[in-house]
């Protein structure tokens, strides 16, 4: 599946514009994790621009977006970045955001941060609700990087092969089979072309979500029921949520619900939004 890129600037942050089809379309944007990039989306996209111009963003050192080694990497200061870069180079005064994993937290902290331009947040696996803040080596997604590292010179032929995505991928999600080779591939090379990873997972340690968001700001928390990068056991603790956020569990899910599962988050997006589908 292929998806144009219609507008692309480089400042601070490579950001991709896919133009709604509908005529004064609101804005979304999404915002994705630790290891990934801007491609981890595609499944979403197509589904959401019939409703939404829609942005997607490169995290430092992340797809298209080079590591500047002055940039703090911690979710606060990199949703005051991703803000700042939306709005100054879209000219957007309001939108609907989205993140996953890393960027459900970041994306949380740009709600409570900017709630004049922020209108609703859907958290995919948001990094960030453990009680004790992890002071050495954040947890999950150590498989696939391994597999991403020592694979990506041979990836585009490897990933051909089912038992090559079960390797890389069963671990993530438990609908693996049902992986295109695309996606597969997408994910392989974001997570071996990463060289903000260290520094973004560096920039959770000894931190945790405990930042406070407008009521008045849907929010709506998931995670899937076989999340093995963000376990229930220690990194989905819900008194952390803000108290009126809604929590929701997908089955045979893990933890990239906007691969397991791409028309029942967009519908959750939407509720959020208040969007008639």
């Amino acid at each position: 599946m292929r998806h144009g890129v219609i507008s692309e600037f480089k400042m601070n942050l490579s950001l991709q514009l896919f133009p709604s089809e509908a005529e004064s379309a609101p804005h979304i944007v999404l915002v994705h994790g630790l290891g990934s990039a801007a491609t981890a989306w595609k499944p979403l996209i197509p589904l959401l621009k019939p409703r939404y111009n829609v942005i997607t963003v490169d995290l430092p050192g992340h797809g298209k977006t080079p590591l500047d080694k002055t940039q703090p990497m911690d979710p606060h200061s990199l949703a005051k970045l991703v803000v700042k870069e939306v709005t100054n180079q879209f000219s957007v005064t309001s939108f609907d955001l989205v993140g996953n994993s890393w960027g459900g937290w970041i994306a949380l902290e740009m709600a409570a941060d900017h709630p004049h331009f922020v209108k609703s947040v859907v958290a995919l696996a948001p990094a960030g609700f453990w009680l004790a803040s992890f002071v050495q080596s954040f947890p999950g997604e150590k498989a696939i990087r391994l597999f991403a590292k020592n694979t990506a010179a041979i990836a585009p032929t490897f990933l051909k092969y089912e038992w090559a995505r079960k390797y890389g991928f069963e671990s993530v999600s438990p609908r693996w089979r049902e992986f295109s080779e695309e996606l597969c591939l997408d994910a392989t090379m974001a997570m071996a072309n990463s060289p903000g990873y260290v520094a973004g997972s560096n920039g959770m340690l000894k931190k945790r979500f405990d930042s406070k968001i407008d009521p008045a700001i849907p929010i709506t928390i998931i995670f899937g029921d076989s999340d093995n990068t963000l376990p229930a056991s220690i990194c989905q603790e819900r008194t952390m949520a803000p108290a009126h956020s809604q929590w929701k569990i997908f089955e045979e899910c893990g933890h990239a619900p906007m691969w397991d599962h791409p028309q029942e988050v967009v519908a959750e997006i939407f509720a959020a939004a208040g969007i008639n589908r």
